[in-house]
């Protein structure tokens, strides 16, 4: 803390030293012809992926060992209803046993500017057991309730407020709305919890590895997650985030790493 208090300090320091300084010395006469041209550097040209059908499969590590794959897609079911799958796949013993093999699908409603959940549903598969959930948004009624192997007080019914987002969906939506920059608030409402999710977007984009593909990407990381994190890498022209990263405590937990994608 006081290295973190001591650096403005100086700095302020500095800068009072300098323009007493210069108040002592008589202002020289300047040269338009040798004064320096000062540029802004150019704004970050971004223009965010429009929402359609696409299959992605991603390289999917677990503590940092190859664990499996991963695939994402998503698919235009008629008018303004969407659906995005996700599933994991662990190819190796202890991936299994871990509870890695999971299966999500959410359906959606593209509203413009907001993506509306509609339904969801989750199933794990380890090598023991078989967990699955299912959970509807009713918005006529207000509500969202889900139901299946989970506990009885995450069955009761949640308000729903406009712009509430499941897991899945809240992946797109980040897509759609992230800028270089920019803060983003959203309210999650999955598998009967309720929270805020504050992120914010790195001012400019970075060079991120994948495989033997290389992005130029824009890093949007959560805030509040405490010692929970979540980070996504989103490209110019890609639909699907090329890499999403969870962590824990400071380590890397579940992270996939695009490989492929197509239209679908």
């Amino acid at each position: 803390m006081a290295i973190a208090l001591f650096k403005p300090l100086v700095l302020t320091t500095l800068l009072v030293s300098a323009v007493s300084h210069a108040q002592e010395r008589p202002t020289p006469t300047a040269d338009p012809a040798q004064a320096p041209v000062v540029l802004a550097p150019p704004a970050l040209e971004w223009t965010p992926p429009a929402l359609e059908p696409f299959v992605a499969t991603y390289q999917a590590f677990y503590k940092r060992k190859e664990a499996g794959d991963a695939t994402m897609r998503v698919v235009h079911n008629n008018d303004s209803q969407w659906r995005v799958d996700l599933a994991v796949r662990g190819k190796r013993g202890f991936a299994s046993v871990l509870g890695l093999n999971i299966e999500q699908s959410n359906v959606f409603n593209n509203e413009g500017s907001v993506y509306t959940p509609l339904s969801q549903s989750t199933v794990k598969k380890a090598l023991f057991m078989s967990k699955k959930v299912t959970g509807v948004y009713d918005w006529q009624a207000g509500t969202a309730q889900w139901q299946g192997d989970l506990k009885k007080e995450r069955q009761r019914p949640i308000a729903l407020q406009r712009g509430d987002q499941s897991a899945l969906v809240l992946n797109l939506s980040l897509m759609r709305d992230a800028r270089p920059g920019q803060a983003l608030q959203y309210r999650y409402v999955d598998v009967g919890r309720v929270r805020q999710y504050e992120y914010r977007a790195a001012d400019t984009t970075e060079n991120v590895q994948v495989g033997d593909l290389s992005y130029d990407a824009l890093r949007v990381y959560r805030t509040n997650g405490g010692n929970d994190e979540t980070i996504l890498w989103i490209a110019n022209g890609v639909p699907t985030p090329v890499r999403i990263l969870q962590r824990k405590d400071g380590q890397d937990e579940i992270d996939l790493r695009l490989i492929e994608y197509q239209g679908a």
